[in-house]
């Protein structure tokens, strides 16, 4: 390469003197060739230092990489062999791990399932009325894939605690209320006992709704009035518990059903319900009924009064003509003279008179409780019919399309037994009353026509 570089120089000198030899004489010539050898001879020698640096330099950073990839190989096979050492340690720490593991996914299971039947508990409790916010955090932790903390455990213990502590308390807060026409009440003074019973401030019974029985939309439960309250005695004690103050003692009636008892206080039908039920034969069962009771009412008091009166005449020998016997014994006192045959013909025509009053309506309560029964057995028959008729039309698979029909049968034979057992007792009352005073007049007669016969 040197060798080259010179002769390439020699040539261009060369050249350049044929170019010059024209204008400088052989010293000259020979000064400018020993010049450029001498250039050239000093960038060779720089270009060889040049040379030689570098290769001491790639000399040093060959030996360094070297020593670096030594370093490398001894480094890597120290981590290999704490890899080996960790993949060992690390094969005992999981199995350790799973074997500690298997009590911490049990408790977690546990905690689970204690978590959602507290939060079902809670959704169907009545102190979710007053105490709000625990059933977004037992569905977070029954529906967690974690393990709970110690926080999350021990608000799960205190939520325990705290429903135990509620439903043995009267508490006495403000809350919204629906009434009876589904509209809100907000502010409404409620008194809870415990988890069984709730009142307004007007002795009113509520019951707890749960998210999903109330269909709010809303997510929460809410406090509903009956739509039906109890009897009066259960209202009267509930509104004497309601205003009775704090630690006085005072009774109150306690559904231990927890609601299920006054839930079905509103299904339950009333007296007004039932005659409903009868439909048109029952309204005419009880129109018969009414109807007799009043007539055997008024024959009550009338006998009643002539009875009265006839005991009066009794004590008496002047007769009276305000009564049936005084009538009878003013017939003997206005004829004296008659002889015995007439007397007694007389005597028999003012009983008949007399007795005819006194009988006067029996036999139209007769006829009453005699149809009412048979009226009843008639809404029996036409019950049924409509039974037969749903089922025609609606098959056997739904109960309640039955239940009119059947109602009906069974409403009307009771209403007719109802009707004609009381008027069958009356009529037989007044019939022996009736007949009584009728005997009593007959015995005064009798008596009177022996008295002539003596003489």
């Amino acid at each position: 390469m040197r060798k080259q570089i010179i002769k390439l120089l020699a040539l261009g000198l060369l050249t350049t003197g044929a170019t010059q030899a024209q204008d400088m004489s052989l010293d000259q010539l020979l000064n400018v060739v020993q010049r450029a050898a001498t250039e050239s001879s000093q960038a060779n020698q720089q270009r060889e230092a040049e040379f030689k640096r570098q290769r001491d330099q790639q000399s040093r950073l060959l030996s360094e990489a070297r020593a670096q990839l030594a370093a490398l190989e001894r480094r890597t096979e120290e981590l290999k062999t704490a890899f080996d050492e960790n993949e060992l340690t690390l094969a005992d720490l999981e199995t350790t791990l799973a074997e500690r593991s298997g009590n911490l996914g049990e408790m977690q299971g546990t905690v689970k399932v204690l978590a959602g039947d507290l939060r079902s508990a809670i959704e169907e409790s009545m102190t979710s009325a007053e105490i709000d916010g625990r059933v977004e955090f037992l569905t977070q932790l029954a529906s967690q894939a974690k393990l709970p903390n110690i926080q999350e455990l021990r608000q799960l213990w205190v939520e325990m605690q705290r429903e135990i502590i509620e439903e043995g308390k009267i508490s006495r807060f403000t809350a919204n209320i629906r009434d009876e026409r589904g509209e809100i009440e907000e502010n409404v003074q409620v008194t809870r006992l415990g988890t069984f019973n709730a009142f307004d401030s007007n002795g009113n019974f509520l019951v707890w709704r749960s998210a999903a029985d109330a269909g709010t939309g809303t997510g929460r439960g809410e406090l509903q009035r009956l739509q039906k309250q109890p009897s009066a005695q259960y209202a009267n004690m509930a509104k004497s518990f309601v205003g009775t103050a704090q630690g006085e003692l005072s009774q109150v009636p306690v559904d231990y059903t927890r609601g299920t008892i006054l839930q079905l206080v509103v299904q339950t039908p009333s007296v007004q319900d039932k005659i409903k039920q009868g439909g048109p034969v029952g309204y005419v069962i009880l129109s018969l009924g009414a109807f007799g009771l009043i007539i055997a009412l008024i024959k009550f008091f009338m006998l009643l009064s002539s009875g009265s009166k006839i005991k009066s005449q009794l004590k008496k020998k002047q007769p009276n003509q305000n009564n049936a016997l005084g009538r009878i014994m003013s017939v003997y006192t206005e004829n004296p003279d008659s002889d015995i045959e007439t007397m007694e013909l007389k005597l028999d025509e003012a009983i008949l008179r007399e007795t005819a009053p006194l009988e006067s309506g029996l036999s139209f309560i007769k006829v009453l409780y005699v149809i009412a029964p048979l009226m009843g057995l008639l809404g029996t028959v036409v019950g049924m019919i409509q039974t037969f008729q749903m089922i025609t039309l609606m098959g056997t698979g739904d109960p309640k399309s039955m239940a009119g029909g059947i109602s009906m049968a069974l409403v009307t034979t009771v209403l007719g037994l109802v009707v004609a057992i009381p008027l069958t007792v009356l009529h037989s009352i007044l019939q022996s009353m009736a007949r009584k005073q009728t005997q009593v007049l007959e015995e005064q007669s009798a008596g009177i026509v022996a008295k002539m016969a003596e003489k």
